[in-house]
């Protein structure tokens, strides 16, 4: 986030001049940027506050020009480290009033993949919507399988519950094609520096956001709208709450934050068109306000208004779906009320819940994962190799189990002693055995979502946050072996899971004793796959608003809708969501990566699901195998799930400019997390004779070292830059060049903020290295 001691949110550099290492000497540093003395002063005084075993020194001998003298306790052998959370406060200080959090478990792992080289996750930013020539509907139907029972009509299994996404009865009023420069935008590259970052990073683009949309009817006053979520903003820290990953990924808190809330008409932009605008317009991480909202009122045309639409986006890694919904019932109270919601701010909060998490012990669930984490043979993948798929972007399927169809199933496992999401698990555990094509048994694996809000936590349920998480579910399937067996093995292994919903990836790779499997690597040997990158299932509870404050609204002529999913980027092939309706059917929802699963091999695979699931009572006897279940679909072909692709290969160095033949050479340092567009814009506005290289810092070991020497060539001066977290790799790199003859290397770091706020931070690092002293 940008610096709260800078004025116009600009980013503050800082300068490391390292000489030749001498045990115990300070670590120097030179904050560069519009500071004053006080600001400076404020500054030290932070850290030696948060940094006691180092002792701060403050030289302000130029104005905008500060040096800190930061001196270890004891002498230690080799480069003096420069520790995390000290770069982040000074690179980065809390807001006024604000706190700062430590980002861990599954949150860490959505932060990594949102800030990610592009082209990790396919998406157009649009859900593809297959149809279906089966359905009775076509794509006219508004609500898809719910309005009508759909495809559910028949009852039967024989080709009649294709699965089919619920169509939107204001989608169609914009082709696909009718605004194609929407989400073209960009920066023309120059001199071969166009994307030089790698990274969607420091925003958080389309591909990682969530849409939600829902219709209102009744009266609608925009000013009220607004100022009841003002009051949620005001309540909930989560909606005040931005992320840092200069150094260790933080989550801060601000004291005050805006509602971001915009008005359109159909008269000027249809609704596929807002949609995608708004996923390409993704969110800036470094800001807080990760959840906005957009209004779509009036008539596209002459004749009737439809009624306004409602679309919520939100960040996956601050919040999730029952999160969501939490935040929609307190700006209901808040709008019932007119416009402001009693009470003050809400706790427990984020803050509790981390003090509570930092305070377990977590020597029960390393046990359970040092023997519950999934084996190397472990089935995991929902189809068989096949070739690519032609196709890119989430796709959404949709079906539904009737009411008397959930009724069914509910009793057939209440009977045996299990909930209906273990009759899920199970039939997903099949379908994954099947697409091994193997005999006999063999473990099976994927995740399933837990709330995270089933812990010991006083008020943990009403917390709106990322407190749900994926965990690895591991049984043995056995075709043989009565389906009873499987169901309790499902529903044992979901109550192992519950009692540690916190536990995350990496820390249950640790637990397994087991390294992590490399990327794009065939499972040959006894490495860590996590199953839940693959397949992911979410059985989510009842969402709705309770009936006294639905009365309320009723009351003032308001009929509250259900949200509906839009689109979303899971980040792995599939992730199917169940949750029953107001109807007492359950609807299955299903997101996929049409890169990995195909639309028709997806469909098919929703279909068989459905299949399975309402087949199921029809199992009855005790002795009733898991292949007898299995042979429901003895004639419907296995769906096919292309491969990974392999990332781009790239240069360990790249040349952005030549620049004079002995010049000085200047390096930027790439990692993931490096605000998008920086680089570029630092590279463009350079007027030096200097030599400008990339060099990729996530590499091999030792890679950028190696082509670092030869870039420098003799007599030159490097200088390595980085924004964000390269500004940390950055050092990093320069404690392990070699010293040689000539000047050791200059290294410029700078916090998070937008690409020219950064491309200015660097611009005045290198100047301060570069321009000899008055």
């Amino acid at each position: 986030m940008s610096s709260r001691y800078a004025p116009g949110g600009a980013v503050v550099a800082v300068v490391h001049e390292p000489g030749a290492p001498s045990p115990g000497g300070p670590l120097v540093l030179e904050l560069c940027g519009p500071l004053g003395p006080a600001d400076a002063e404020t500054v030290a005084a932070r850290l030696a506050q948060r940094h006691r075993s180092f002792d701060v020194a403050l030289d302000s001998h130029r104005s905008g020009r500060h040096l800190l003298r930061l001196t270890p306790p004891a002498a230690a052998p080799g480069p003096l480290p420069l520790p995390a959370e000290l770069l982040a406060d000074v690179l980065a200080p809390p807001p006024p009033g604000g706190e700062v959090l430590p980002v861990t478990g599954h949150q860490r792992a959505l932060l990594r993949a949102a800030l990610a080289p592009a082209g990790t996750t396919a998406d157009t930013g649009r859900p593809h919507h297959p149809h279906h020539p089966h359905h009775p509907h076509g794509a006219d139907d508004p609500h898809g399988a719910d309005s009508t029972g759909g495809t559910d009509s028949t009852g039967g299994i024989d080709g009649t519950d294709a699965p089919h996404a619920p169509h939107d009865p204001h989608g169609a009023d914009g082709a696909d094609g009718a605004d194609g420069a929407d989400g073209a935008d960009g920066a023309d590259g120059v001199d071969g520096v166009d994307g030089v970052e790698g990274v969607e990073g420091g925003g958080g683009g389309g591909g990682h956001l969530e849409q939600l949309y829902w219709d209102w009817s009744g009266p609608l006053d925009v000013a009220r709208f607004a100022a009841a979520w003002q009051s949620v903003v005001d309540r909930e820290s989560v909606l005040r709450a931005c992320f840092d990953w200069v150094a260790s990924p933080r989550l801060v808190l601000h004291a005050r934050a805006e509602a971001d809330i915009a008005v359109h008409s159909r008269t000027t932009v249809t609704w596929a068109q807002l949609l995608r605008r708004d996923r390409a317009r993704g969110f800036a991480l470094h800001r807080p306000g990760l959840l906005r909202l957009t209004l779509l009122r009036g008539a596209p045309s002459a004749g009737p208004a439809p009624l306004p639409r409602v679309l919520l986006t939100y960040h996956p890694a601050l919040l999730d779906e029952r999160g969501v919904h939490l935040l929609l019932r307190e700006f209901y109270r808040a709008y019932a009320a007119g416009g402001v919601l009693p009470g003050g701010e809400r706790r427990p909060d984020l803050r509790d819940h981390a003090r509570w998490l930092a305070g377990q012990n977590t020597d029960a669930a390393r046990q359970l994962w040092a023997r519950a984490a999934p084996p190397r043979h472990a089935a995991t993948c929902p189809g068989r190799p096949g070739g690519a798929t032609g196709q890119h972007g989430p796709g959404l399927l949709h079906t539904r189990l009737r009411a008397a169809q959930t009724f069914r199933l509910r009793s057939w496992a209440a009977l045996r002693g299990a909930a209906e999401s273990s009759a899920l698990h199970l039939v997903w555990a099949l379908l994954l055995y099947r697409a091994a094509d193997v005999r006999g048994p063999l473990p099976v694996s994927f995740g399933v979502q837990l709330s995270g809000r089933d812990i010991t936590l006083p008020g943990a349920a009403g917390i709106p946050g990322p407190l749900d998480g994926p965990l690895p579910m591991t049984v043995s399937v056995d075709p043989d072996e009565p389906l009873t067996g499987l169901l309790h093995q499902v529903r044992d292994t979901l109550l192992d899971l519950a009692a540690y919903p916190w536990a995350g990836t990496e820390s249950i790779r640790a637990w397994s004793g087991r390294s992590p499997a490399p990327s794009g690597s065939a499972r040959v040997t006894d490495a860590f796959t996590d199953p839940c990158t693959d397949t992911l299932l979410r059985f989510e509870g009842p969402l709705s608003l309770p009936q006294a404050l639905r009365g309320e609204l009723a009351a003032q002529g308001i009929d509250v809708q259900s949200p509906r999913t839009a689109a979303g980027a899971t980040g792995r092939p599939l992730t199917l969501t169940a949750r029953h309706d107001t109807e007492g059917g359950l609807t299955l929802s299903a997101v996929h990566d049409r890169a990995r699963l195909a639309d028709e091999d997806a469909a098919a695979l929703h279909t068989q699901c459905v299949r399975l699931l309402r087949a199921l009572p029809g199992h009855r006897d005790a002795a009733a195998t898991t292949g007898q279940l299995l042979d429901v679909l003895e004639r419907a072909e296995v769906p096919r799930m292309a491969r990974p692709a392999p990332p781009p290969p790239r240069p360990a160095l790249s040349v952005l400019r030549p620049g004079h033949p002995h010049a000085d050479v200047i390096c930027l340092v790439v990692v993931p997390g490096v605000p998008a567009g920086s680089y570029d814009l630092f590279v463009r506005g350079h007027r030096g004779p200097e030599r400008i290289v990339a060099v990729h810092a996530d590499g091999a070991p030792g890679a950028p070292q190696a082509v670092l020497h030869q870039a420098r060539g003799p007599g030159r001066r490097l200088v390595l830059c980085g924004c964000g977290p390269g500004g940390r790799a950055a050092y990093e790199l320069a404690q392990h060049l070699p010293y040689a003859a000539g000047p050791a290397p200059a290294v410029v770091m700078t916090g998070i903020g937008d690409a020219a706020d950064g491309a200015s931070a660097l611009a005045r690092g290198v100047r301060s290295v570069l321009t000899p002293p008055p």
